[in-house]
């Protein structure tokens, strides 16, 4: 086999596996425009859309806490709402109940629960006038809410007084050097709860 034709037949599959990519190029650029024209590239979820009713809803978790404030409550309220209707409207009532417990976020979760009669909130939306605590956030989880909507931020909170920051931060300190000591003990006896949980054939997960 000549050099020559051995240069000749390298060109020619150089040159058609750059034909080759060009036309995959080609392709590919025609297939994510026409991805894009039909709506398949990044888009915008429908919990991120804010309608008027999200606006009508969080105005009501608003005045709810303002009305909180001017009663002597905290400062915080929260609406749950499924299918367009309102479930459940609180506010922050911890001074007034001598529940540290009683965020805005945690009573509608209580009360949502309680109207609805489940523990599992699928398919609600919850608006809280300020972005939730910690420990509502983990509610929140639990709850299994589709989404929350927040007005102010953990920042404005702490402006106010209440600083959910610190809590933020010891989530992730060691066990052992938290402001509130954690200090396991018997952990070989805790089992025997967690071993009936998953030998009861009737137990009800959530």
């Amino acid at each position: 086999m000549s050099v020559s034709f051995t240069l000749r037949t390298r060109l020619c599959w150089d040159g058609a596996f750059r034909m080759g990519m060009k036309s995959l190029s080609i392709i590919s650029t025609i297939l994510v425009l026409a991805c894009i024209a039909v709506g398949c590239g990044d888009k915008k979820s429908s919990a991120g859309e804010i309608t008027d009713m999200d606006r009508d809803f969080m105005a009501m978790a608003i005045n709810t806490a303002s009305q909180s404030a001017m009663n002597g409550g905290g400062p915080f309220g929260a609406v749950i709402v499924k299918d367009g209707k309102v479930v459940a409207l609180t506010s922050n009532s911890v001074t007034r109940d001598n529940d540290p417990t009683a965020h805005a976020e945690v009573t509608a979760i209580r009360e949502a629960c309680r109207v609805l009669g489940t523990y599992d909130l699928s398919g609600c939306i919850l608006y809280s006038s300020c972005e939730p605590c910690p420990m509502c956030l983990g509610a929140i989880y639990w709850a299994h809410l589709d989404c929350v909507f927040h007005g102010g931020t953990r920042k404005d909170a702490a402006k106010a007084g209440f600083d959910d920051a610190f809590i933020y931060d010891e989530i992730s300190v060691p066990t052992e050097n938290r402001t509130v000591p954690f200090i396991p003990m018997m952990r070989n006896e805790s089992m025997a709860p967690f071993r009936i949980w998953s030998s009861n054939d009737s137990k009800k997960e959530y």
